[in-house]
């Protein structure tokens, strides 16, 4: 959880020509009356992950704004996920510029 961009991924550890800032309390979730009495202002609006393209996209196809609040909001908690692991895994041989196609991962959220 960096405020700072990083080198590279947070989640693959790739070195990339851009990284996006990925929060890991959904920008759409921060009104939400839990997530006001879960979470302090300021660590909602600074839980920062710093994430390739391809794993930022690979995240939100996998899960849901909802979970990503409640369940998934740390990086270590994402890291953590099974089906985040096998991607990490296969997303961190490829080439920095390697833009996965986008279809077969949209199955499945949770």
């Amino acid at each position: 959880m960096s405020a700072t961009r990083p080198g590279r991924c947070e989640l693959c550890g790739r070195h990339v020509d851009r990284l996006t800032r990925h929060h890991l309390v959904p920008r759409t979730r921060h009104s939400n009356r839990r997530n006001k009495r879960d979470f302090d202002r300021t660590d909602v609006t600074h839980r920062i992950a710093w994430l390739c393209r391809p794993c930022h996209d690979h995240v939100h196809a996998v899960f849901t704004e909802k979970t990503l609040e409640r369940e998934y909001n740390t990086l270590q908690r994402l890291r953590e996920d099974p089906a985040i692991k096998r991607f990490v895994r296969w997303i961190a041989e490829k080439p920095s510029d390697f833009r996965p196609p986008m279809g077969r991962r949209m199955k499945g959220r949770r």
